[in-house]
């Protein structure tokens, strides 16, 4: 008997939900002016029964009497309280995202609205209870606000059904901003807070309780926990990597907000989240720059940067406009590069409130001519050259074209400021000018000695260069390349399971360029301290993880994103190098380093570059490769293998070459 009558009940139980589920659903689609009209009823509704109840709970039973008095106070506070309610604006809050305020304002309202009971109770001296106006104050608060946080309840329910299950790792101020930004999307719902100090943990703040750090792995298996966020931008470098180090080995995909160096400057906002940067893996703690050093070459002069659409020049513009230079010249002969950069930099001005003469000119620097008119035309008192082909590989299949534009853009860059008395010329090269195994390299190096020359003849120009291993986040890295791959469900391609690479910010690595700048003589080598060399593999490994993927040899349960090994790129080697020899001296900065290497005179690496000059007017690949072979110490001999129109020619040669018969038979279709 006991078995039917309780399924009658749960079923009852469960229909009277489900139709409460519906009625809530449709009250929410409705339009907003119905809604706040039905909600005004509604509460009107609550106020009446509210008065009812509070006479009756108080009297002890329902068989009491009201006269006309009674009832006349009773329609003056309805009414007067519907005026108070709507003027205090209980109506324009939208009940499902409601907050503090919005809960605030109800007690307010219902206690304006007892205040009129009392009020028109006394005057009219109604036959009820004096304490009526105080429990009537409870039941209304209890009806008009807790009908609203049972909607509310419900839409944030609905939406935690939907939404992923995240930890949030620091219960700081910037912690309970993330939550409460959280709140207001469908994205992501808090479970709990994981804080390191031990005052905070087993407390709950804003109704998430703050676990510690060993409770994680527990935590994630219990609710399903897809991600950790870290909200610790106030943090230092050592210790974010502490923590992603000890985050490493969970099952979930790790995320971040911004640096607080990043929020201060309005760049940012907390609800920002993103993947964790490289930085943070690595634990970089970048070294606060010297302004007097930045201020000597930017501040109230006219600087100019070539390839200012690229990864670094951007870089170099964004920091310069911040430095109050008299004049910016942007150069690049990128159409598109060059108006990104230079919209960002008005958006930019426009919002730090800072007044930048700035010019942005299309050209190449293979055009001495234009660079000397622009040089003069502008008075340009610093130039930063960053304009160069880079990418290994790619130059590899175009030599011709990548040493006419690393070398001779940077000759005829040069040799123009030289002529129009430009004060400072830096050029930006790579650690892969040291012994190159590519012609990328090689053509860096030669550059580099082509400003050496220059700098031992009598000019009024300091050229200098500076020296530094790879960008974070530049064109061609692999950080946005493993990202990709390992969005798209892998597998990771890695060169070589013992390649290493040095690594450095993109914004830290420019700074350094700046200030390195200030510091030159006259051909300088400056090389950045890029600290540990890390292993390209182990990144890959690192970033697969924190995404929360798995690899083959991992035994948790999940998806899966292997690593193929594809073998080395042409011209690649295996570990980069920053020195040439052991000669290198400290300067005025811990990271900037001055590096005595060998050199050759003027006149030879002159005659040299005219040499190479006629070789790549003449697309003879052999002959620019045996000249960079004599000129860079440690290129050696270096086979064109891979350049694509050396290679068509030859094959093209070699068919020509070939008796009429043998044509035919490898093209059966020609005459």
């Amino acid at each position: 008997m006991l078995n039917p009558i309780g399924s009658f009940v749960s079923r009852s139980v469960s229909a009277f939900v489900g139709n409460l589920k519906d009625i809530l659903e449709k009250l929410i689609e409705l339009p907003r002016n119905i809604k706040q009209a039905c909600l005004l009823s509604l509460d009107m509704l609550f106020v009446t029964v509210a008065m009812w109840s509070a006479v009756a709970l108080r009297w002890g039973h329902l068989n009491f009497q009201l006269g006309l008095v009674e009832y006349a106070c009773a329609l003056v506070t309805v009414v007067i309280s519907a005026i108070v309610f709507l003027r205090l604006g209980l109506y324009r809050a939208v009940i499902r995202f409601m907050g503090q305020q919005a809960i605030w304002a109800i007690v307010i309202a219902v206690s304006y609205s007892t205040l009129i009971l009392g009020a028109t109770l006394f005057f009219a001296q109604a036959n009820v209870p004096r304490s009526t106006p105080f429990i009537y104050w409870g039941l209304a608060l209890l009806g008009i606000g807790g009908t609203r946080l049972i909607v509310r309840a419900y839409y944030q329910a609905k939406l935690r059904s939907l939404s992923e299950n995240v930890l949030i790792y620091g219960a700081g101020e910037s912690g309970r901003q993330l939550l409460m930004a959280m709140y207001q999307g469908d994205q992501y719902h808090a479970v709990a807070f994981v804080d390191d100090n031990a005052y905070l943990q087993r407390s709950v703040i804003n109704g998430l309780q703050v676990a510690k750090p060993q409770d994680m792995e527990q935590l994630i298996a219990r609710h399903d926990i897809t991600q950790v966020l870290l909200a610790i931008p106030s943090a230092s470098a050592d210790r974010r990597r502490e923590i992603i180090n000890s985050l490493v080995g969970l099952p979930v995909h790790v995320r971040t907000v911004p640096r607080i160096n990043e929020l201060v400057a309005g760049r940012a906002s907390i609800n920002q989240v993103r993947d964790v940067d490289l930085d943070d893996l690595l634990g970089r703690e970048a070294v606060p720059p010297h302004p007097e050093l930045i201020d000597r070459c930017i501040t109230h002069k006219v600087v100019m940067v070539t390839g200012a659409g690229g990864s670094i020049g951007s870089e170099l513009c964004r920091q310069i406009v911040e430095s109050n230079p008299r004049e910016l010249v942007l150069l690049d002969n990128s159409e598109h590069a060059l108006y990104q950069i230079e919209r960002e930099l008005r958006e930019t001005m426009q919002r730090l409130e800072i007044e930048v003469d700035m010019v942005a000119l299309l050209g190449s620097v293979q055009d001495q001519k234009r660079l000397e008119s622009i040089y003069r035309t502008w008075n340009v008192q610093t130039v930063y050259h960053a304009a160069a082909y880079k990418h290994v590989p790619m130059v590899e299949y175009n030599i011709a074209e990548g040493v006419a534009n690393n070398v001779f853009g940077t000759w005829y860059a040069a040799e123009a400021a030289k002529n129009a008395g430009v004060e400072t010329f830096v050029l930006v090269s790579t650690d892969k000018a040291v012994r190159p195994t590519n012609v990328m390299g090689a053509s860096k190096r030669f550059a580099e000695m082509m400003l050496q020359g220059l700098a031992q003849r009598d000019t009024k120009t300091r050229f200098c260069m500076v020296r530094f291993g790879n960008v974070l986040g530049s064109s061609g890295s692999v950080v946005p390349l493993f990202r990709e791959q390992i969005k798209a469900g892998g597998p990771v391609t890695v060169t070589h399971p013992e390649v290493s690479r040095y690594f450095m910010s993109i914004q830290e690595a420019a700074q350094l360029v700046l200030q390195a700048g200030a510091m030159g003589t006259g051909g300088d080598v400056f090389v950045l301290d890029m600290g540990e060399p890390v292993r390209i593999v182990d990144l890959a490994r690192r970033m697969i993880r924190l995404s929360g993927y798995e690899m083959n040899h991992d035994t948790h349960v999940g998806e899966h994103v292997d690593i193929e090994f594809s073998g080395l790129r042409p011209g690649e080697k295996l570990h980069e190098e920053l020195l040439l020899g052991t000669n290198v001296e400290g300067t005025g900065h811990p990271m900037i380093m001055r590096a005595e290497e060998e050199c050759l005179p003027f006149d030879e690496i002159h005659q040299q570059m005219q040499q190479l000059m006629q070789y790549c007017d003449a697309l003879d690949c052999d002959g620019i490769s045996s000249i960079l072979s004599s000129a860079v110490s440690g290129f050696g001999h270096h086979p064109v293998r891979y350049d694509h129109l050396w290679l068509k020619r030859d094959q093209r040669s070699n068919v020509e070459a070939l008796p009429a018969s043998n044509v035919k038979e490898l093209f059966p279709d020609k005459t």
